[in-house]
């Protein structure tokens, strides 16, 4: 019997400043192309770190990134 694993990962939207990562939200993934849905997720970001924004000359970044997991060599030689 051949074992067969399926793997889904969910999108994430990355807010960071500067090169500090400050949150990571995960995301639907089959509602990322509706228009306005990582929109809400940015301003209400936006709004709950306002403090740390003001503090930063730079403004927030954001990215939308699929995770990609990685395997334990130990495990994968098994």
């Amino acid at each position: 019997m051949e074992l067969i694993c399926v793997c889904l990962f969910t999108m994430q939207l990355m807010m960071y400043i500067g090169n500090d990562l400050i949150e990571a939200i995960q995301l639907d993934n089959t509602r990322i192309p509706i228009p306005g849905y990582l929109g809400q997720f940015k301003r209400n970001l936006k709004l709950k770190y306002r403090d740390l924004i003001r503090q930063h000359t730079n403004p927030p970044e954001f990215l939308v990134v699929n995770p990609i997991p990685t395997v334990d060599p130990a495990v994968k030689n098994h």
